[in-house]
């Protein structure tokens, strides 16, 4: 990325890194990487996974994807930590070139300010204008779905789509003045419950509590993310027989009561 569009019948290879994907993988995260692997691999697209745990570095040109999952509070303390001191810089590099950045659920979190939990804050990398409380009411559990931003839409030709999945967190994200949510909440909590909205995007870094996994029941926005990590248009990926993919699309819109 950066240097151009490239095309997947140049034999392009998706190049993914993993944040923490012993600690940060408690929503069933490696459904999602494996989503993006096979897509790949049906279209005969080369797929590199590598992974990046605490301590470790990574070089910010090396990848066009970065994943960054769920985890509980303890493991996400830690994962913050090491976040600042040794990924952070790495981190907005690639961001600022273009990379793919997806944080789900604690991962999302992480890619704000912070989160506060009670008297305690736990710093984030700061890539989207988003804050987080620990809320004092029950947890935002259930089916969702949301309609994407025209802002934070796929392209043009997505405005409208809807992504739907499982949300289960005790945070309350609140944007910043000028951040633009994923989407808008048609079923179910989303951010905060109360707000109507879900989810974060700025550029190609993009936060959402949608999991359950998400990429298994919403392929069509998978690819949308292969298109985007490798700088291509969408319309250039080989259509594939995605009868059952909708049909798990639809199962989790019907199970949101959409």
């Amino acid at each position: 990325m950066g240097d151009g569009v490239r095309s997947p019948d140049a034999k392009s290879t998706l190049r993914v890194c993993a944040l923490y994907p012993d600690l940060m993988n408690i929503y069933a995260d490696r459904g999602n990487l494996l989503v993006l692997e096979r897509r790949c691999a049906w279209r005969g697209i080369g797929f590199e996974l590598s992974s990046c745990g605490l301590g470790e570095h990574f070089d910010a040109g090396a990848h066009d994807l970065f994943y960054l999952g769920g985890g509980q509070d303890r493991d996400q303390r830690l994962c913050a930590e090491d976040l600042i001191e040794t990924k952070s810089a790495a981190l907005h590099a690639a961001a600022a070139r273009g990379a793919v950045v997806l944080g789900v659920c604690g991962g999302f979190q992480l890619l704000g300010h912070n989160y506060a939990l009670g008297n305690e804050q736990i710093e984030g990398v700061g890539l989207l204008d988003v804050a987080t409380v620990r809320g004092h009411g029950p947890r935002l559990i259930g089916n969702i779905a949301i309609e994407l931003s025209p802002g934070a839409s796929a392209g043009e030709e997505r405005e409208g789509r809807v992504l739907a999945g499982f949300e289960n967190h005790g945070g309350r994200t609140t944007l910043g003045e000028r951040q633009e949510p994923l989407g808008r909440v048609l079923r179910g909590h989303g951010n905060d419950g109360c707000s109507g909205y879900e989810g974060a995007r700025r550029g190609n870094t993009i936060g959402t509590y949608l999991h359950g996994p998400l990429l298994p029941k919403n392929a069509w926005f998978a690819d949308w993310l292969v298109a985007l990590a490798l700088g291509v248009p969408e319309g250039e990926l080989e259509p594939l027989d995605d009868g059952i993919e909708r049909e798990a699309h639809l199962s989790a819109l019907r199970a949101a009561r959409v």
